[in-house]
């Protein structure tokens, strides 16, 4: 798994538990909905992290929180 599907992967599933739509997302987190929904679009590449805090402050999460999963521990090297 790459970063950016892991990224996309933890969206989906927080607004799973927390019963919100990415709309809903966007608007707690201050961001345009694009940018939720090009965060979830496995053809984009990039992310970026202040999008990613921005996100998890909607949540009301830490940075640290949304990156300590099985997902991101378990990440092969970028570099090879």
């Amino acid at each position: 798994m790459q970063v950016k599907q892991a990224v996309a992967e933890r969206f989906i599933a927080l607004c799973a538990e927390s019963g919100i739509k990415p709309n809903e997302l966007a608007t707690k987190s201050g961001v345009t909905p694009s940018t939720v929904y090009s965060m979830l679009d496995p053809s984009r590449k990039e992310v970026y992290i202040t999008t990613i805090k921005k996100l998890c402050d909607g949540f009301g999460i830490t940075l640290a929180q949304f990156f300590d999963t099985d997902a991101f521990n378990s990440l092969e090297q970028e570099i090879k």
